[in-house]
């Protein structure tokens, strides 16, 4: 594994099964934050509404974490996400357990959800006839997106280039149509020539950010060109 090869999600996993210390804490608390939003989704999309969906997301960690569910996985078993995904689609089949689970949470809430985001995120889901499944898949790859441009920003902020960041990000999120270099050069007081160099290193930093994300989501680096693959490939579908 290579030295730059940032910390995977099934690393996170095995830290996660050393037991109730403080680093098992935090990566739990990662694998949390990358990936309640789309299992959330799933839910919502199997036609829970948002207190439902709320309570069986965080009812499903719970599950996960009491019942020590991570302890024997491996990295060969696969990509992480798709153990999950089966996971929530066992207990919400599971009756006997999804009440179980329900009944344990009441009052427990062992992750935070933002879900007013995740709310406003789900009304550009078109309405047709796109998969609980699929959801989920989309749900990952827009959390990833959204990571690597946080994690961007952050470096941007920490240079004190914040505000040269927000002007250029249009180039590559492609949320809105880019503005012509020349009045971005006007209002940065630069040259042309200074802003597109500006946008092609930005470019650069935001594909090297988001290998590493990708990084967190596989179990080794061989695996990252064919996971960027199938994150283009969700977002295109």
């Amino acid at each position: 594994m290579s030295a730059d090869f940032r910390t995977t999600s099934w690393s996170l996993v095995l830290t996660a099964q050393d037991g109730n210390t403080g680093r098992s804490r935090e990566a739990l608390g990662a694998l949390c934050e990358i990936y309640w939003p789309p299992l959330y989704a799933f839910v919502r999309r199997r036609g829970h509404d948002r207190d439902q969906a709320s309570d069986l997301t965080q009812a499903f960690f719970l599950h996960l974490l009491e019942n020590q569910s991570l302890d024997n996985l491996q990295p060969e078993a696969g990509r992480f996400r798709s153990f999950l995904l089966a996971s929530m689609k066992n207990l919400l089949a599971d009756e006997h357990a999804r009440d179980a689970a329900l009944k344990r949470g009441a009052g427990r809430r062992p992750i935070r959800l933002d879900l007013d985001t995740e709310e406003r995120a789900a009304r550009f889901e078109p309405v047709d006839d796109l998969t609980p499944e699929l959801i989920y898949e989309k749900r990952w790859a827009l959390t990833v997106l959204h990571r690597v441009l946080a994690n961007l920003r952050e470096e941007y902020t920490r240079e004190g280039n914040v505000e040269r960041f927000e002007r250029l990000k249009p180039f590559i999120t492609g949320e809105q149509p880019a503005p012509p270099y020349r009045q971005i050069a006007g209002e940065m007081e630069l040259t042309e020539d200074a802003v597109k160099m500006a946008v092609h290193r930005l470019r650069k930093r935001y594909g090297k950010t988001l290998r590493a994300e990708i990084a967190e989501t596989v179990a080794g680096p061989e695996e990252v060109d064919d996971e960027i693959r199938h994150l283009l490939s969700v977002l295109r579908s």
